[in-house]
């Protein structure tokens, strides 16, 4: 069964993963220690140190956070890769990993995105980190009283956490493909639709109760078929799932379940809302096609900006999957390349420089350092900005047309009822994926459309083919007129690179002319299009205007491509079925799921469309 990816990357994005240096052995030059360091509370996390060998001169510390477990354990078991990079390794510095609160061999218990506490006497992952600083700092010799912090993912957002009420030897931190909020649209849910394929993995995987202090991890629930589409489509409802998988195995699924609003539960695990009063540089990381966290990273910069606008912090955005900068080349992405190894280019020239300059006072980081280093995918090139997004970008709007026609030209039918319509079946959803697997895999961010683009229940528009490059930067923001048959609806819209007829490619066997690469995709639940936290019905047959962010993205459309847009309601197993009803999805009945007919609205007074930031004159 494949592995899950988004906050479920393990290790893997946060400590193996690297190819190692056969000329540098780590055994030769570092040595491994172990500890139980106790928390304010008492409560002992177990750290692993590893310290240079030579001991003629002082050292950074590099600290990591981790709920997936710092193994290899054991003291003659050693990384292949200790650093974030092999270059960090050769460099010198003393790299301290630590099991989380509750998790593997530490003590304590665990809290899936644990708020930070609301009294002194408390204690959350921001106290924890404080905590292993200060103890790093009084207990491990030959450190320059430096300190750095990274992560990927939920080490990311361990990161975040570290930032508040940092510690004071805190010297600059990278979070990287952090989560900030998990109702709007990082791992757990996308604007208010939950993302069931994937929380159902991860939490089965990381969040089951354990009995004690382990080096295992929780045993995976049994699919009984390699078709996740299949498996929940026949399990039916959340609530099927929840007695025949959960009960009382997995705690926060059950709260979960009781919380299928933007209530307290989810705003006090609201990372953004504490990022004020950040002092020490900050390193922010994402991947384009990151299914799991790219509203994090994003969402975190754009905060960083407002709050602290004279802190510096870089934002860095590659051709990536989630933590893809650290265990791939960079190079290709299923069956798109790009053209070089870009997560090379990111820790030889980016990552490492950063922490080199704060940590060890090495090169010139701070009077090179651009406020945005992003990878434009079409035309496969890093540029550097002053500010993201580029200050040149112009808005404009790709409009709906008939016959599936897509334009920068608003439409001119003065007739209010001009639409495109489908119908939603919850029992014939549509798939996020042609594959056939459990979990949501890698590459679906960047998939081949072509499967989808022939449903009925896919409304598709296209531009002509494009005489000249056009180029976006920053947010994409898809607004619908539309209405539903039913009482609630999802509104999934995807924008999508459509290849020449004549198109070839050495990445994959699939062929590339009239490939339809998806470039942003964003699905919205309607009930929530006025208020997350006080949802209420669409009224029948009305047409309402449906507003939501597909996130940035940075693309060259070529010429002789063209612009596509897709629309549907469903996005399976991915996202979870709306029953189209107005009713507690998470609780809902088998009737209480309903075949919907959906209407698109293409008119001068109700102009479905996408805006864009298009950045003119680029080379």
């Amino acid at each position: 069964m494949a592995a899950a990816v988004g906050i479920l990357t393990l290790m893997v994005s946060t400590v193996s993963g690297q190819s190692a240096d056969p000329a540098f052995d780590v055994r030769m030059h570092y040595d491994k220690s172990d500890y139980m360091v106790p928390m304010r509370d008492g409560t002992r996390l177990f750290t692993i140190v590893y310290t240079p060998k030579d001991a003629s001169q002082t050292y950074p510390i590099l600290l990591v956070r981790t709920p997936y477990s710092i193994a290899p354990y054991g003291p003659d078991e050693y990384l292949d890769v200790i650093g974030p990079s092999v270059e960090f390794d050769r460099d010198g510095y003393i790299f301290a990993f630590q099991d989380v609160r509750g998790k593997f061999r530490s003590e304590g218990e665990f809290q899936v995105i644990k708020p930070l506490r609301t009294d002194d006497a408390g204690v959350d992952e921001s106290t924890d980190n404080y905590d292993a600083i200060e103890w790093l700092i009084q207990n491990i010799p030959n450190h320059n009283g430096r300190v750095g912090q990274w992560g990927i993912s939920y080490p990311g957002w361990q990161t975040v956490m570290g930032m508040v009420d940092a510690h004071p030897a805190l010297a600059a931190s990278s979070p990287q493909a952090s989560p900030s909020d998990m109702f709007i649209g990082d791992d757990w849910h996308h604007n208010g639709a939950f993302r069931l394929m994937y929380a159902f993995s991860w939490l089965s995987r990381n969040a089951q109760t354990r009995s004690g202090q382990t080096e295992q991890r929780a045993t995976a629930f049994d699919y009984g078929t390699p078709w996740g589409y299949r498996f929940f489509l026949e399990a039916g409802t959340l609530a099927n799932l929840t007695e025949q998988y959960f009960q009382d195995r997995v705690p926060t699924w059950t709260e979960f379940m009781a919380h299928g609003t933007y209530d307290d539960y989810w705003q006090q695990q609201n990372a953004l809302l504490s990022l004020d009063g950040i002092n020490h540089p900050v390193l922010n990381v994402a991947g384009w096609f990151d299914a799991e966290d790219f509203y994090g990273p994003l969402s975190i910069y754009y905060t960083l900006e407002q709050m602290n606008p004279q802190n510096q912090s870089t934002l860095v955005v590659g051709p990536w999957l989630h933590g893809g900068w650290r265990r791939m080349d960079g190079d290709v992405l299923g069956c798109v390349e790009f053209g070089s190894k870009t997560s090379h280019y990111f820790q030889r020239e980016v990552q490492y420089p950063f922490f080199s300059y704060y940590l060890k006072d090495r090169g010139a980081w701070q009077s090179q350092a651009a406020e945005a280093i992003v990878f434009e995918t079409g035309t496969n090139a890093w540029k550097t900005y002053d500010a993201w997004p580029p200050e040149a970008t112009e808005p404009a709007s790709l409009y709906f047309h008939p016959n599936g026609r897509l334009s920068f030209e608003p439409p001119l039918s003065r007739t209010t009822n001009t639409y495109d319509e489908y119908v939603s079946d919850p029992e014939n959803p549509v798939p996020f994926s042609s594959e056939i697997r459990t979990t949501q895999g890698h590459l679906w961010m960047i998939e081949d459309q072509r499967f989808a683009s022939t449903r009925p229940d896919v409304l598709v528009y296209q531009t002509d083919i494009l005489t000249e490059d056009v180029t976006i930067a920053g947010p994409i923001v898809a607004s619908l007129f539309a209405s539903t048959s039913g009482t609630d609806s999802d509104w999934v819209v995807k924008l999508i690179d459509v290849y020449p007829g004549d198109a070839v490619g050495q990445a994959c066997d699939v062929p590339m002319g009239d490939f339809q690469m998806l470039l942003a995709g964003e699905v919205f639940r309607g009930k929530f299009r006025d208020s997350y936290s006080e949802p209420r019905p669409m009224v029948s047959g009305e047409v309402t205007e449906i507003t939501f962010d597909l996130r940035d993205r940075y693309h060259t459309f070529r010429a002789g491509h063209r612009i596509m847009v897709q629309v549907q309601s469903t996005w399976f197993p991915v996202i979870d079925r709306n029953p189209q009803s107005f009713v507690d999805i998470y609780n809902a009945n088998a009737s209480d799921f309903e075949v919907a007919t959906q209407r698109v609205y293409r008119s001068v007074e109700l102009p479905s469309h996408l805006t864009v930031g298009v950045l003119p004159g680029q080379d």
